[in-house]
Parts: structure tokens; C-alpha cells; sequence
């Protein structure tokens, strides 16, 4: 799936790439980025997860995509915020949906009553002024 993703045969998905926390090792997962209004977004479908607790711990990630690759900070959002995030993930990310108690077309408030389960991470370039880095000048491979 990895090989898919960072080729950019699947639509929305992005090779996230985490520091563990303990090994320091560079830890990669394929994730959906969720696009809104100029914003990304990062959400965990299967919960508070290795790559959740390793960006909690670094502040920061490595998306990449097709040959670009860039970093973010994240910030961790709750509540009426991330509620809507929820919503458009469950819109997008079919495959994921049966992990959700929340239908896709139901209101927003059903998203914000799972935020606990799905932890939701605003995602912003680190040093947005600048073009996507390349995957060799991040060290990633």
C-alpha cells in the first residue's frame, strides 16, 4: 500500500512519516489528508495509534507524495473543531468508516461526540513561505 501511496495512485493519501518516540527511528504510515478552506488535516481513524503518539511527542511530521515531500508542525484539535474535520474524513475515507459511529450523513454533532476516539491534528507547513522539500534533503528514503 506504502508503494501506492507515495506514488500518488491514491487519491487523498499521503506517506505520513513519524520519529518514533523511543527508537527514534523514522516510522511510516499511509494516512487520508483531509483539505478545507486552504487547511490540512490529519486524522486517526483507528484511534490513539504508534504514529499518534509519535507525532504528539515530536510536534512535527513528514507527509510525502509523489516525488515532494513536506514537513508540518501539529496541533492536536478537540471538540466543535475537529468535529467537522471528522465528518469530512468519514465523507472520503470509505474504508475506514465502519471504525466511526457516526454515518456520513449525519450532523456534526455525532462527529464531535467521537472526537475521543479519533484524534485530529491541524497540519502546518513548517516554513510555508517555501516550496515542498524534496525527500533526499529530509533524509527520508
Amino acid at each position: 500500500m506504502s508503494a501506492f501511496v507515495s506514488t500518488g495512485l491514491v487519491p487523498h493519501c499521503y506517506l505520513l512519516t513519524t520519529q518514533g518516540r523511543r527508537s527514534g527511528l523514522a516510522r511510516r504510515n499511509p494516512v487520508l489528508i483531509v483539505k478545507d478552506d486552504g487547511r490540512r488535516w490529519l486524522v486517526a481513524p483507528y484511534g490513539a495509534v504508534s504514529w499518534v503518539h509519535n507525532a504528539r511527542a515530536a510536534g512535527q511530521v513528514r507527509l510525502a507524495r509523489r516525488r515532494n515531500t513536506c514537513a508540518y508542525t501539529v496541533r492536536e484539535v478537540v471538540g466543535a473543531e475537529a468535529g467537522p474535520v471528522l465528518q469530512r474524513y468519514v465523507r472520503i475515507a470509505s474504508a475506514t468508516r465502519q471504525y466511526f459511529q457516526a454515518d456520513q450523513n449525519d450532523p456534526v454533532e455525532r462527529f464531535v461526540a467521537e472526537v475521543e476516539q479519533h484524534p485530529v491534528f491541524e497540519l502546518t507547513p513548517i516554513g510555508s513561505d517555501s516550496p515542498p522539500l524534496s525527500r533526499a534533503r529530509l533524509g527520508a528514503g
